[in-house]
């Protein structure tokens, strides 16, 4: 567990992004090994199917990724304040919450799949083949949630990296295992999804044992229990809102993937490729946002309100940074990239997806921007904002799908994901003003001094 609220901010958010980054990194790699070894081993049409799907798993897989990140800032909060009996409380209330989304993202993904993909005009031969790589990994979303649970509830204590090295476990037995059950079991997508369950079960088992080991303070008693339950709340006021965004942007990318699916079954393999390596780039910028939110609800249960401003000014210049380099190293080295998806004989895709880079690396760092101050304002507890800036982010995305596709293309797809941002900046930028307006009142007020577990066990 690691204190948020004293020492360097700068020192301390990069040192706790590292792992983050790290992290993010080895979670993309899931998704690059299952579509490169699909792409390479099954063909274009598995690559496409794999990718056809993709934005109905964000839609709902995704929401447990937000929500349980919102789950997690109460219990921040409660370490920053040093109320351990919270922490517990919000933990229960979390475990409750998340066996609720498993059990809505089980039955909804498995029961309307093949429905969700004939909506989105999936070519039909590709439809079978992304139906049932659909139905194995809803089936299995209740594993998905669980490790997203626990993974998010470690790093609200201040630890990022437990949960980096349980991922690189996992993603490395995920790229033995997909390669085994694709290539050498013949299990075709099904394989693939399959991989990536098992090797989060065995995350989620890792995370278990380490709680019961060697944390202490997530031993949750019959008292801890009933209180989350009756505690529900809090936690729901801000993992929901982060659980909506989520859905609320993947319903603008199942927009977009409607007008790519139009466009037939090369364009949906470019795009494919595309996405996955986009993802992988992105990682770095996202652990940047994700640090944030722990940093800003520590501090705020401490009442630091100068370190949240400073911290947060010095993250964005870091991120933006990191940000142009990582679009210039995709720019450049875009076609040995998509490469390692398809062969050298499919230059329609390669032309597509140097394209798709050129527009999207040039504006990575306005996407910094999106994240480091989203984060931040959410973890100040400003669930509404996020919300609205989802909100914004399908808008600019369906116009693209609507309408920019239709008149230019490959180029309109593109462009959905720079206009998203800039959307979603437009609500982002103005409420971090008015947070920051507030912060500088608040820095003058006196400070509450708290004992941590550390610190009480040193005068112990």
């Amino acid at each position: 567990m690691q204190n948020l609220t004293v020492g360097p901010p700068t020192r301390l958010i990069l040192a706790f992004t590292v792992p983050l980054l790290v992290g993010n990194v080895f979670q993309q790699i899931y998704t690059f090994t299952d579509a490169a070894v699909v792409g390479r081993l099954l063909g274009l049409d598995a690559l496409a199917a794999v990718g056809a799907s993709g934005s109905l798993v964000f839609l709902l897989v995704g929401f447990s990724w937000g929500a349980s990140a919102g789950l997690a800032i109460p219990v921040a909060r409660a370490f920053g304040a040093g109320d351990h009996q919270a922490v517990r409380r919000h933990v229960a209330a979390g475990a409750y919450a998340s066996l609720g989304i498993a059990v809505v993202i089980t039955t909804l993904g498995t029961v309307f799949a093949r429905d969700l993909l004939r909506l989105l005009n999936t070519p039909p031969e590709i439809i079978d083949q992304s139906a049932t790589f659909l139905a194995v990994t809803f089936g299995g979303a209740g594993v998905t949630v669980a490790f997203n649970f626990l993974s998010s509830t470690i790093r609200a204590l201040g630890d990022s990296k437990t949960p980096l090295y349980f991922l690189m476990m996992s993603s490395v037995l995920n790229a033995g295992l997909v390669v085994l059950l694709v290539g050498g079991a013949h299990w075709g997508v099904a394989g693939a999804s399959g991989a990536t369950i098992m090797a989060q079960a065995t995350a989620v088992v890792a995370c278990l044992v380490l709680i019961r080991r060697r944390m202490p303070m997530l031993h949750l008693t019959r008292e801890d229990w009933v209180a989350g339950r009756h505690g529900l709340r809090e936690p729901l006021r801000t993992g929901l809102p982060m659980g909506f965004q989520m859905s609320v942007i993947a319903i603008g990318a199942l927009v977009l993937q409607l007008a790519v699916n139009g466009l037939g079954a090369t364009t949906v393999a470019a795009f494919t490729a595309t996405a996955r390596v986009d993802q992988l780039a992105v990682a770095p910028l996202n652990s940047f946002g994700i640090a944030m939110v722990t940093y800003a609800a520590q501090n705020r249960g401490a009442r630091q309100w100068r370190r949240i401003r400073v911290g947060t000014f010095r993250t964005s210049v870091v991120a933006a940074g990191t940000a142009v380099v990582l679009g210039l190293v995709l720019i450049v080295f875009s076609q040995p990239i998509i490469g390692l998806f398809v062969g050298p004989d499919q230059p329609e895709v390669m032309h597509l997806a140097r394209t798709y880079f050129l527009i999207n690396g040039s504006l990575y760092a306005v996407l910094s921007m999106v994240f480091v101050l989203r984060n931040t304002v959410q973890g100040m507890g400003r669930s509404t904002v996020p919300t609205i800036a989802g909100v914004l982010e399908l808008v600019m995305r369906a116009v693209s799908g609507l309408v920019l596709v239709r008149y230019f293309g490959f180029v309109g797809v593109a462009l959905a994901a720079p206009l998203a941002w800039v959307g979603s900046l437009s609500v982002v930028i103005p409420a971090w003003i008015g947070q920051l307006r507030d912060l500088k009142e608040r820095e003058n007020e006196p400070q509450v001094p708290v004992q941590h577990p550390e610190e009480a066990l040193e005068a112990a």
